[in-house]
């Protein structure tokens, strides 16, 4: 190989390390993540925020986990029993028990409820999973609002009679120290469990941004 091919094949190589590896279709990790962690960011602007209609529908998922896990909870006690009558009655006539057992289950199956409702709307919604759980809280907490409003119209619970929760203690004979306490645990982890799932939902879509924009 003469001198001048040497000399070519030198410039051509000085050529093409000079461009870079943008210039040959491969980026450094580095550039890549920032890349990705902007076009985010700039999505977020646009499409991030409290989404109430992508919550609504986490609160329907919510209510529909509430009545299938709450059915279970009865078949299952029904079939250790024998019966739910005597289920009944022996939880009842033990000390605390109806309201240990009760208290655990409320909590239980209102934060796994609670827990899909947040993570369908976080799914749904794709940014600020947080947010999107406290929306499906929030409309929980509005439609148990105008549920209470209804049952001072019509004299009666109305989410008692259409049996899609589990009851929370409201009346005055109720509203004792360990009705109280059921109810802020209630609360607390209907809200735990939703801003856990709309979190959850949310890692989803970061996982694809990193799947489409690189790591």
């Amino acid at each position: 190989m003469s001198t001048s091919d040497h000399s070519d094949s030198d410039a051509r190589t000085r050529a093409y390390n000079a461009g870079g590896p943008e210039a040959h279709g491969s980026v450094p990790a580095e550039p890549q993540a920032s890349y990705r962690e902007e076009v985010t960011e700039r999505q977020k602007e646009r499409f991030g925020g409290m989404k109430f209609g992508s919550a609504f529908f986490g609160w329907l998922a919510a209510t529909g986990m509430v009545v299938l896990l709450t059915a279970l909870a009865a078949g299952i006690g029904a079939a250790i029993s024998g019966g739910v009558e005597e289920a009944v009655d022996q939880t009842v006539s033990t000390p605390f028990g109806s309201v240990i057992v009760y208290s655990i289950l409320l909590v239980v199956i209102l934060f796994v409820a609670y827990y899909c409702g947040g993570y369908v709307a976080g799914r749904m919604a794709r940014f600020n999973g947080a947010k999107q759980g406290l929306a499906v809280w929030l409309w929980a907490i509005l439609i148990a609002i105008v549920a209470a409003i209804l049952g001072l119209i019509f004299g009666n619970n109305v989410l008692s009679e259409m049996n899609t929760f589990p009851r929370i203690p409201t009346s005055a004979e109720e509203l004792t120290t360990a009705g109280i306490i059921t109810a802020i645990l209630g609360i607390a982890a209907s809200l735990g469990g939703a801003i856990v799932g709309g979190m959850a939902g949310m890692r989803f879509h970061r996982r694809v941004d990193r799947a489409g924009l690189g790591r």
